[in-house]
């Protein structure tokens, strides 16, 4: 019988392509044939893939903007800057089942691996007769605590934005305001997005199970709440990212960065070890520039030297001026500013950095614990307040910067001393030597999943074995 073959569809994000552009990669060592369906905004990291010897297929669709109504240049999310483009945008990738559907009749894959904002694939895959596997690119703790967000809805017995409220029915008493949650959760969203979330929930509870990018050391009490409280199907099998084991591998991961990598490795090997703090807040972080000109003054006022990705999501370049006056001609030694894409493995790697400022994004996170570098968490949107509470609550390996406003534009409130007063505790503080042990453990734990024997090794195995039984069921 020929090799398994998986399709996987990922969406038009970097936080959600990459990790799954990895998770193929993860699967074809383990010899199954893969075969990536993308946009053409994301195929040139499959390309790469291709080049470096990795054998797996690409198969290259039209996002349908003119059917849409979407403009040419729209080709993945972070381009969606404009409100009336995101209704176009959700009909775009909808309008992407008829052609995936015939690929799939065309080349007979054996399952298939979409992202959750994909909710027709649960109905494509069972049309022709094979499992759909949902991929949401975030952890266990965020599923559990969205889950039973969404079944008891416990913000709605406080009486103010301000006041907490206990997440029920979890291992942690995890404690949160309502101003954390996202306005999804909190139903008080509407429109063409918020009806994709909830129809991506309905058919995400209809499919053969999860792949989920964790371990089960990191967060174990949460894959058990996952698979045994709440019964749902769901394999760990990462973190994905450490499948990237060549230098070229991880310093081109996602995109092609703004600086060259050597001469950010050459800066940072001028600095003394766990000396230098790194804040970066993914690809789809937009804070205002009052909001960044504090986190200016906070890294400058910590007096730690540090590395800072600044991205615009609009392209503007006049938008990068908000530094204070002089903030680059005084910081010349200590700072480096990177505008646009970073090598984060490549720095997160280095000895130098001693500590990382996250959106707390999860491949951020996860990232972050394979480094084993304690972090500042600055949660701004989606699941990421949970991802929170994973890293300082319960890992216990960052703090807190304070933030309690979910917001995906326009992100403010965070004063320059919050920032430099995180930026000391995971620097300096008396609390340091241990978090950093805990983090370095964390890093271990990591590097031994994925080896053989290992949890996640042990996981993987088990879903090719159960996914090849299923597609003998489906020749019988």
């Amino acid at each position: 019988m020929s090799k398994l073959h998986l399709f996987f569809l990922p969406f038009m994000a970097h936080g959600h392509m990459i990790p799954m552009l990895d998770m193929a990669k993860l699967f074809t060592s383990r010899g199954v044939r893969t075969t990536m369906v993308s946009t053409l905004a994301f195929s040139d990291p499959i390309k790469k893939a291709q080049e470096s010897g990795i054998e797996i297929g690409l198969i290259i669709i039209r996002l349908p903007n003119q059917e849409s109504g979407l403009p040419e240049y729209v080709q993945r999310l972070d381009q969606v800057t404009a409100v009336d483009l995101v209704q176009k945008f959700v009909k775009a990738i909808s309008l992407l089942q008829e052609p995936v559907e015939k690929l799939i009749q065309e080349l007979n894959p054996n399952c298939l691996v979409s992202d959750t904002f994909f909710p027709w694939t649960t109905d494509s895959a069972a049309k022709f007769g094979i499992p759909r596997l949902v991929f949401h690119g975030t952890s266990y703790l965020a599923r559990c605590a969205s889950e039973q967000m969404r079944l008891h809805k416990p913000f709605k017995n406080v009486s103010s934005d301000s006041e907490q409220f206990t997440l029920p029915y979890l291992p942690h008493q995890l404690k949160f305001t309502r101003t954390q949650i996202s306005p999804f959760d909190l139903r008080e969203s509407e429109g063409e997005f918020a009806e994709l979330i909830f129809q991506s929930r309905e058919a995400d509870r209809r499919s053969y199970g999860v792949v989920v990018n964790s371990f089960y050391e990191l967060e174990s009490s949460y894959a058990d709440h996952y698979r045994n409280i709440l019964g749902i199907k769901a394999w760990n099998i990462g973190p994905l990212l450490l499948c990237n084991n060549g230098y070229e591998e991880k310093a081109r991961r996602g995109r092609k960065s703004a600086i060259d990598e050597h001469e950010c490795l050459a800066w940072l090997d001028s600095k003394k070890p766990d000396s230098v703090i790194y804040a970066c807040f993914g690809s789809m972080a937009s804070c205002t520039q009052a909001q960044l000109r504090e986190i200016a003054f906070g890294l400058e006022s910590s007096g730690k030297d540090f590395i800072w990705v600044v991205r615009d999501r609009r392209n503007n370049e006049n938008s990068y001026n908000f530094l204070p006056h002089g903030f680059e001609e005084r910081n010349r030694k200590k700072g480096l500013i990177i505008r646009g894409w970073a090598p984060q493995i490549l720095i997160l790697d280095h000895p130098s950095i001693g500590a990382f400022v996250t959106h707390c994004g999860w491949n951020s996170v996860l990232e972050g614990v394979c480094a084993g570098v304690p972090m500042v968490t600055w949660p701004m949107f989606a699941e990421q307040f949970f991802n929170e509470k994973l890293v300082t609550e319960i890992l216990r390996v960052g703090v807190s910067v304070g933030n309690k406003q979910w917001r995906t534009v326009g992100i403010e409130g965070v004063p320059r001393e919050a920032v430099s007063d995180a930026v000391r505790r995971v620097m300096v503080g008396g609390e340091v030597a241990e978090m950093r042990n805990r983090a370095k453990c964390y890093k271990e734990m990591a590097r031994k999943a994925i080896e053989e024997d290992g949890s996640s090794f042990t996981d993987l195995s088990a879903l090719i074995e159960e996914l090849s039984v299923a597609r003998r069921s489906q020749y019988m």
